[in-house]
């Protein structure tokens, strides 16, 4: 945690209010994003219980399962889930714009340019909080692996094609949620605890109840009083007034409002079951329906204040502005969405169990390489996050002083202008040629510290972006006057070291890993689902 960031929870204790933490928005936020709410039984997260849905505040979708250890209900809340969040996912597959990207060619190894389909927008999933991020990412790894009866005609419970098609898509995007500065999949607490701290433990701030509570407190409460409200008040038969915001349940309300329903569901299923004519299955059928609307009315109710939360969140962080790097991650994210569209379209397996050596090792760079470049943005986009570091001696605003032209020593002289600066701010240096860098247009400018004056001013030597003449570009030289904000971190990471190919990996790490054939080299084999055992028919 920053030092701003601890200053900020110190004196949102004393206020009695959240404070910011950012001046602009540094995730992205879709005009209709998709939110899912999503319940789950207790002691059993695999097995859902019920979901509110849908794109639009004030009809949301809801999906309920009346019994939850019935298999067949848990697989057709699965396929109306899918109902649901393909058509909204499929209908951005097709508005697409040709840009031109490098690729190498297989053929000669060197590098051309290609035009290739970008889609133009992505769709956005928003869940409560991270549970809720997990439970997409284990609804994605249960459902990608469903058989289907065209796969195999002898499956005991063959799925919908559409189950293991949303369930690629869901692990998709829970794999996607793991790179920082991803936006595809978002936990509304996240969201907002990158914006505002609270006056509580990072492990309170996972209550979505309660950090609204700090954030937007009702009027006379402080920001401590409401959220206890929000954590802890009960209504007079000791129901919570604030639910938790999933997939878990409140105890209270499984046992004194869940469990009792669903008794009275399974008797009724019963008795509908044994009957022995027609009048009397007419009857036993009414009462069975009146269970299951009962069922649904209490899972809506726990899931309506949840869902309220959500919107409520969305529409407080929708009020900063947008971070002008936040675009460019964004782009990232369409690439991603773009590529995954390509392998399920080309008819390619659902992704593995288990990652080889080689493609673990590449998410894990690629992912330190996002959480550089995050860093690097979000200082760059907001001062107050730059503030922080500031402090930390990581970045510093100066003044220039006096400009002093000078040229490199070569046969080909290239201009290298002495700064002199002044700033309040105690930068780690280090030694002699530390470099900072500066964005000019967006992109980095590199400059050598030189040497301290005795005044206390400093003195750096601009490097580069400056053009390719013996004066520097119009522009590209700072002026007496000028304030900058230079920092000690690169603004664009560069990429680690190639890795071998997957085939090549050496044994060392598991040699060549199980999901490539011996025969071509290259050739991908479908990785197979773990087979069924009794234990899995419920």
């Amino acid at each position: 945690m920053s030092l701003i960031a601890t200053l900020a929870r110190l004196e949102a204790v004393e206020s009695g209010r959240a404070q910011p933490l950012a001046t602009v928005r540094h995730r992205r936020l879709s005009v209709g994003p998709m939110v899912f709410v999503p319940l789950t039984t207790a002691g059993e997260a695999g097995a859902p219980l019920g979901a509110l849905v849908g794109t639009d505040r004030e009809e949301p979708r809801l999906l309920v399962v009346a019994q939850p250890r019935d298999r067949d209900l848990r697989s057709a809340f699965l396929a109306e889930l899918a109902d649901v969040l393909l058509p909204y996912v499929d209908g951005f597959g097709d508005d697409v714009e040709l840009v031109e990207r490098k690729e190498t060619d297989a053929k000669t190894g060197k590098k051309v340019t290609v035009e290739v389909e970008l889609c133009a927008d992505a769709p956005q999933l928003i869940v409560p909080s991270r549970a809720g991020v997990e439970f997409v990412r284990l609804l994605g790894r249960s459902m990608r692996f469903r058989r289907t009866a065209e796969q195999d005609p002898d499956t005991p419970y063959p799925a919908p094609p559409r189950v293991p098609l949303l369930g690629r898509w869901l692990t998709h995007y829970g794999e996607r949620a793991r790179v920082p500065g991803s936006s595809l999949l978002l936990a509304a607490t996240d969201l907002l605890n990158r914006h505002w701290a609270t006056g509580q433990s990072s492990l309170e701030d996972q209550h979505l109840g309660a950090l609204l509570a700090w954030i937007d407190p009702p009027g006379g409460e402080t920001g401590a009083q409401a959220a206890l409200r929000a954590e802890l008040g009960r209504d007079r038969e000791g129901m919570l007034l604030c639910p938790p915001a999933g997939p878990a349940t409140d105890p209270v309300f499984d046992n004194r409002r869940l469990a009792p329903a669903m008794e009275r569901y399974d008797r009724a299923r019963q008795l509908l079951a044994a009957a022995e004519d027609g009048e009397s299955a007419d009857e036993r059928l009414g009462e069975l329906h009146r269970a299951e609307r009962e069922i649904r009315r209490l899972v809506a109710d726990q899931m309506r204040p949840t869902w309220d939360a959500v919107w409520r969140a969305l529409g407080l962080v929708r009020e900063l502005p947008e971070g002008s790097r936040v675009e460019d991650r964004w782009t990232r994210d369409r690439w991603s969405f773009t590529a995954h569209r390509d392998r399920v379209r080309a008819g390619e397996p659902p992704q593995p169990r288990r990652d080889d050596a080689v493609t673990a090792a590449q998410k894990l760079a690629a992912r330190e390489t996002a959480q550089a470049q995050l860093e690097a943005q979000e200082a760059l986009d907001d001062p107050l996050v730059l503030a922080g570091r500031r402090l930390s001696g990581e970045a510093f605003v100066s003044e220039v002083m006096d400009v002093e032209m000078a040229w490199s020593e070569s046969k080909r002289p290239s201009p290298r202008p002495l700064l002199t600066v002044r700033t309040d701010d105690q930068p780690h240096l280090g030694g002699r040629s530390a470099k900072v860098y500066r964005s000019l247009d967006g992109k980095p400018q590199t400059a050598e510290f030189v040497r301290y004056e005795e005044d206390g001013t400093l003195v750096l030597r601009v490097t580069d972006r400056m053009g390719r003449g013996k004066d520097p570009a119009e522009g590209s030289v700072p002026v007496k006057g000028d304030r900058i904000a230079w920092t000690l971190f690169e603004h664009d990471q560069r990429g680690g070291p190639k890795l071998p190919d997957p085939e090549e990996t050496p044994w060392t790490h598991g040699g060549p890993p199980p999901g490539f054939a011996g025969e071509t080299p290259g050739s991908r084999v479908a990785e197979m689902p773990d087979r069924v055992t009794p234990e899995d028919l419920l």
